[in-house]
């Protein structure tokens, strides 16, 4: 079981990493916005399997958070681009 955790932890680092790196070297400001939804999602997945492990619900609300965060995020960015492009 501890394998599979390092595992899962390696692989969530490694996404959190490639996620910040399009945030900083983004081309375009589109670019930064998906990372940072990859970012949130991952540390959503990342929250989701510190639950799973640990066997509790502490840190529902923060997951909670990060979800609406995300869809807000996505939402109100895409409206923003539309009405930009529409100009």
């Amino acid at each position: 079981m501890i394998v599979v955790i390092i595992i899962a932890g390696l692989l969530f680092a490694a996404g959190a990493v490639g996620a910040l790196w399009r945030i900083i070297r983004g081309p375009s400001a589109l670019d930064r916005i998906i990372a940072s939804d990859v970012l949130v999602a991952t540390a959503m997945c990342a929250i989701g399997a510190e639950m799973a492990i640990n066997r509790h619900t502490d840190t529902l609300p923060v997951l909670l958070g990060l979800a609406l965060f995300g869809i807000v995020g996505s939402v109100s960015v895409a409206r923003f681009l539309a009405s930009r492009d529409d100009t």
